[in-house]
């Protein structure tokens, strides 16, 4: 973990503490070693720092094309960011993800795509299924609440004083998400099952 990535992660906690009164709970679930998916729904800016503050490992995320300019975009590429044009199949963000798997990393999916309209789960996204197919890897489900109340679609300013929490959830094995290559919308039911499993969280 680089020295930068360390000052985010404290600095993003510390806002998240004073500001938000944050909770995390199920870090125990979090894998020492080795790579994983942290698949968690997505309601806000706020998620990827509140979800990767806590996690003692070096996480990976995908972020959109166009803000890889400039000083942002020297940024956001040494807080392990991988681009992904949002308006196509991207080939090659997906290669990339599965290259920091594969060598040993954990990667942050949102498998919904992209942040909820009303903070409610929605339905997932086929790609986060075929990601863990093609990797192997298990996947950490997590679930954000209230992130939706303080930075909502249409929020310019976070709602100062609101909670926010984060909760891990027990590692999901690829062996007993997966039905088998000869199963029709495999990576589907797949993703599914994970946002099935982000579901149940904090409940």
């Amino acid at each position: 973990m680089t020295f930068l990535y360390r000052c985010a992660q404290t600095i993003s906690f510390l806002y998240f503490k004073i500001f938000h009164r944050f909770r995390v709970s199920g870090l125990e679930h979090v894998p020492s070693d080795g790579a994983f998916l942290l698949a968690s729904n997505h309601v806000s800016f706020l998620d990827p720092p509140a979800l990767g503050c806590r996690v003692p490992r070096d996480l990976h995320y995908f972020a959109r094309k166009s803000l890889f300019k400039g000083l942002l975009g020297k940024l956001i590429t040494a807080f392990n960011s991988i681009p992904v044009d949002r308006g196509s199949a991207d080939v090659s963000s997906f290669k990339k993800a599965l290259k920091v798997l594969d060598k040993g990393s954990p990667l942050l999916v949102f498998p919904e795509g992209t942040r909820s309209l009303d903070g409610s789960l929605q339905a997932a996204k086929a790609g986060v299924g075929l990601i863990a197919i093609k990797a192997r890897v298990p996947v950490l489900p997590a679930r954000v609440i209230g992130g939706f109340e303080i930075l909502g679609k249409g929020c310019k300013w976070p709602k100062i004083g609101s909670r926010l929490t984060i909760v891990y959830g027990p590692l999901l094995q690829i062996e007993t998400l997966d039905p088998g290559p000869k199963t029709a919308k495999r990576s589907q039911i797949v993703a599914d099952a994970i946002m099935e499993a982000i579901g149940k969280l904090g409940d």
